[in-house]
């Protein structure tokens, strides 16, 4: 192996690490039913025209991680949204949760440039459509650097990470466990198992992937496979809720009465 793949390892492993242990904050959860959230990374069209439509078909909403500096162009996950499917989605009660507006990467990017991003993101957000707002955010490509988890904290509700993994017990609200469907869309038994594992822990499950199409990318899926995690997902018996309304439900049964602000 050579030098640069070891220190590439090294690093991943220190950022993964510093971003389970450091700067947490701990949420209960005391939640009596298991929860289950879609979301979905950078936001291509094929997500809310074609992932959103087979939630819609199972009456749930799912959030969509927004990188407002894509709209309108191709990216390595396909056709970016346009104007109209920021529309659409809050119309169809999906969630619009922030992906910085450059597309960061959360561990290569210095943390004053990744905030400014976000902030820019935020604002681009109030222009387009005024009265919305982020609450949650993803962060892109990778675990993020220690201080951006930090500085996160003040802007997001709740952030979310990766891990292949369900949130048990007590949950890292600036580092929520998610599972990449992606990683095992040759594996659908895999994806049944977890969310068999969510319910027995009544967890919360939140689920990540990218782009819906018949020929996906190596970051999405296809529609047959995720319409079958759907309905798998809803016959276990799990609310399917947004990232945001899953925050709100859980604060709730922890007896937060703040379950409408930060």
């Amino acid at each position: 192996m050579q030098i640069a793949d070891c220190w590439s390892r090294a690093q991943g492993k220190y950022y993964r690490t510093g971003a389970r242990l450091f700067y947490r904050r701990p949420l209960v959860l005391t939640n009596r039913t298991p929860l289950i959230s879609f979301t979905f990374d950078d936001f291509p069209r094929s997500a809310l025209l074609t992932g959103g439509r087979t939630l819609k078909r199972f009456g749930a909403a799912g959030t969509y991680y927004v990188s407002l500096g894509l709209m309108g162009k191709t990216a390595p996950t396909g056709k970016m949204f346009v104007m109209d499917d920021l529309r659409a989605a809050v119309e169809d009660g999906h969630e619009l949760g922030c992906h910085t507006f450059d597309h960061c990467h959360a561990a290569d990017t210095a943390t004053s440039y990744f905030e400014a991003s976000v902030i820019e993101n935020r604002l681009a957000l109030e222009k387009l459509l005024p009265g919305v707002a982020f609450r949650t955010f993803s962060y892109p490509i990778s675990p993020p650097r220690i201080q951006t988890k930090k500085r996160m904290a003040k802007h997001f509700v709740c952030c979310r990470g990766g891990g292949q993994t369900f949130n048990q017990g007590t949950a890292d609200l600036s580092y929520l466990a998610s599972f990449f469907l992606e990683q095992s869309r040759d594996d659908e038994d895999s994806v049944r198992e977890l969310i068999d594992q969510n319910r027995a822990a009544r967890g919360w499950l939140v689920l990540a992937t990218h782009d819906i199409s018949e020929s996906p990318t190596p970051y999405g899926c296809t529609p047959a496979f995720f319409g079958r995690v759907v309905e798998y997902a809803v016959h276990s018996g799990a609310r399917i809720v947004s990232v945001l309304d899953a925050w709100k439900l859980l604060q709730s049964s922890a007896g937060d009465p703040a379950v409408t602000g930060k």
